[in-house]
This record gives C-alpha cells, structure tokens and sequence, in this order.
C-alpha cells in the first residue's frame, strides 16, 4: 500500500476519490499509523499491525482532536507494544481494570476512614435504641419499656410528687460515654457510685448493660469495637452486692387492719385496686393495665397481660367481681383516674403506703402478691394452681409437660382462697340476686 507522509492538508483533503465503501491514507513516517474516510465523510487516525498473525485495526482519535506528532507518537507507542509481544487491545483493558480498582480501593478507603469514624464516635445512648429495636420483637411490652426508661436523663415534669422534676436513670450518666471508651474500670466506677443510692435499680441496670454489651460484641459493626464485654466485671458485682430477699408480707391475723385500712381510701377506684392486687396475686402492672375489655362477668374471669406467656386468664371470684363492677366507666381502664395522662390509675404507692401507716403495717405493692402466694397454704391450694394464677412459670416436669388445668378448677380453689382472706378479715359477704354486696364488716357487726 502506498505511504505519503502526513501533513495537515493531506489529512484535510483526504480523501481525494470515492467510490469505495472505506478509504485508507497511511503514513510514510510512522508504521502502521493510518487516516481512515467513511463515505459519509467521517475520519479518524487508526493502526494498523499483525498480532499473532492476525491483522489487528485499532483507532487513535479524530483529527481534529489529534495532531500528526501525536498520533504518529501513539503510533510508535502502539508498535512497541506489539514488538514486545503483548496485544494492545488487552494493555489497554488491563490498564482500564487497574485505574477502576484503584478508585474504588480508594472509595472503600474514605468509606471506611468515615465509618471507622462513626463507630469511633457511637455512645452507648446512640447504640442503646439501636439495641431495644433489634431485640423488641423477642421482648414484652413492659421489658423494652424498662430499658426505655433506664437511660433517661431525667428532668422532666413530675405530676404527684415533691420533686418538680424527674432524676437521671442509672444508665443516663453513661450515654454520652463512646463505646471505645467504655472499659471495665469506667463500668465499675458507675457502679460504685449508684450503689450507694439505688442498689436494686443499679443491679437491674447492670444486667441490662450486660446484655446490651454482648449484642455490640456480635454486632457486625460495633463488634469491631467491644470485643470482650467490659460489664463482665467481678468488682462491679461486689460493688453492687446481691439482692436481698423481700421479707414483707401480711400475715393472717393482720388482714383485718389491712383491709379496714383500705376500704376508708377515699378513692373508691385506688380502694379496689389494692384490695385486687391482693385477692388475685397479680403483677402491679399487670392489674394496672387491666381493660373493661378483659373482664368477662358472664363467664366470670379475666384476662391478663402477662409478662411472661404474653395472656393468662383466671377466675373473677364473687368480691373481685362486686368491686370492679361498681367502678366507673370513664375509658377503657378498669381502674381508670381522671387526672392521670393515659387515664388509668398512676401511681398507688402513696395511698397504699398511708393506709399501711394507719394499720401499723410495712408493705409494699409487690408485697401483696408475696402475700396472695403465702396466705394461700392457709387454705390448702396446690402450689401449682396458686403458682398458675398468680402467672409463674411451671416447675417441675408435670407441671410444665402434663397439667392443663380448666378454668373451672382454678375458680374452685381462687373462690376459696378469696372466702378464707374475706372471713380472716371479718367481711362478711353473701351473692344477691341481680348482683353482689357486702353483708357486714367486723367494725359495722
């Protein structure tokens, strides 16, 4: 093929016949560079070599946007890449690869400065929600609302107390505390410091913080920062101490000064609830978060949120009955308050506390459900039905694989139990037709 050496206005005129489908000019100077023409007039620079004996057509570029010199410089290039042997097409795709994998190993650098920088910055107060959210499918109602409430800061509008405004949770000193700096010296210095104020609720803290700690540990992102769980600390649980058993509860013959005390509450609505509390050994909450909704009067029974099995039912014995269908209806709480945000009875510590001042008695709400469990071997209930109606999980083999007991059978012993706790407190109490009432009281005989 004859070569003429490019000039600008070779390449300019080119090409100078027609009739063929694609026109070829190639240069004198630099072998294989070559101007290729479309007939509808289109051009650009191209060479051309043999490859493993194949002939191999490559473009450099358009003229207008290259210059002789330097298309005949690709030119050259193009020809020593061949005369070592490699095909530059592959060159050129293996350098394309190079550069791609070089930005992005340089992307995934910045990405993970960045969120190497993130989880260097993450609290336990920002990794805390994170945690409630993944475990609350698995959780209760009222478990993930107790780990809600042990990181708060504090400070908001108390309604019923002296205090104007709320504490800080046990947790809320540590919220702001980076996971990285959470060691087990940081952990046990908290708990030295709550020990001295609030044991029981530092301990339950703890546990939670435990538990939190070893979700991070599996996390696939903050794992990289808690690899052992700083919680784990023997010094934290001296500071802490062991719980003490709870040794309140009512006694058989001080059921009647109990019962005298609580029936003068003037709230008629905090009257029957302590009185409930009592008589169906239920969990405060439980009782407290009871709906018209859930007391069946046909069928005599109700039915419980339990924390542990999510519902139990039990039996409405006649007294219980005769309170609850006295209270007002005024929303869909049994034991409802007119003051209270959500519209049920908040907070009856301090009545109860009262009345058991009155009485000369040192009890607790939690106390009463101690006391349903006691005061029950006194009429001779099998463990396992007292256990069943007051929600504890079944012990023993038969008990949790072999005994189904109906609701019959468990308003049997609950009428009986409640008869016995009526007579020991002088309450005399007869059914009437169209409904329930109290005969007498030992103070009315």
């Amino acid at each position: 093929m004859a070569k003429v050496k490019f000039t600008a206005g070779r390449v300019a005129d080119f090409p100078m016949f027609e009739g063929e489908r694609l026109s070829f000019l190639w240069d004198a100077e630099a072998p294989g560079l070559g101007l290729r023409a479309t007939p509808s007039g289109g051009k650009s620079y191209i060479f051309q070599a043999k490859i493993r004996g194949q002939v191999v057509r490559l473009k450099i570029g358009d003229p207008e946007a290259w210059a002789i010199p330097a298309a005949r410089a690709e030119a050259r290039r193009l020809k020593v890449i061949i005369d070592n042997g490699q095909d530059p097409r592959q060159v050129k795709a293996d350098g394309i690869a190079a550069d791609q994998a070089e930005r992005m190993a340089k992307a995934a650098a910045v990405a993970a400065t960045a969120a190497a920088a993130v989880r260097n910055s993450m609290t336990l107060g920002d990794v805390w929600p994170l945690y409630i959210a993944d475990r609350a499918p698995q959780w209760g109602e009222r478990h993930a609302a107790d780990h809600l409430r042990m990181i708060k800061p504090g400070g908001e509008p108390r309604l019923r107390s002296n205090k104007k405004v709320t504490e800080p949770a046990p947790l809320a000193s540590l919220a702001g505390v980076r996971l990285v700096d959470l060691t087990a010296h940081r952990i046990e210095a908290w708990a030295r410091t709550e020990a001295v104020t609030r044991p029981t609720s530092a301990r339950l803290a703890w546990r939670m913080l435990k538990a939190c700690l070893n979700w991070c540990t599996e996390h696939p992102v903050y794992g990289d920062i808690i690899e052992a769980n700083p919680a784990q600390s023997k010094k934290v649980r001296e500071s802490l101490g062991k719980p003490t058993a709870k040794n309140d509860v009512l006694q058989r013959e001080q059921l009647p000064a109990w019962f005298a005390a609580v029936r003068q509450i003037g709230n008629p609505v905090t009257s029957a609830y302590l009185q409930c509390l009592l008589l169906s050994g239920a969990r405060r909450e439980e009782l407290g978060r009871l709906k018209w909704t859930d007391v069946d009067f046909l069928w005599k029974s109700i039915t419980i949120r339990d924390k542990v099995d999510g519902l139990r039912v039990i039996p409405l014995p006649p007294y219980m009955e005769y309170m609850i269908a006295a209270l007002p209806r005024r929303n869909e709480w049994v034991f409802s308050s007119m003051t209270a945000a959500d519209g049920r009875l908040a907070d009856p510590t301090p009545p109860h506390k009262k009345a058991c001042a009155i009485a000369a008695l040192n009890l607790s709400l939690h106390g009463l459900r101690r006391s349903f469990a006691s005061l029950c071997e006194w009429t001779e209930t099998p463990a396992g039905i007292a256990a069943q109606i007051q929600g504890h999980k079944p012990q023993g083999v038969r008990e949790q694989n072999y005994i189904r007991r109906p609701l019959d059978l468990l308003r049997m012993w609950h009428v009986k139990i409640e008869g016995w706790m009526l007579e020991q407190a002088g309450i005399e109490f007869a059914p009437i037709s169209g409904g329930l009432k109290v005969v007498a009281t030992a103070g009315e005989r």
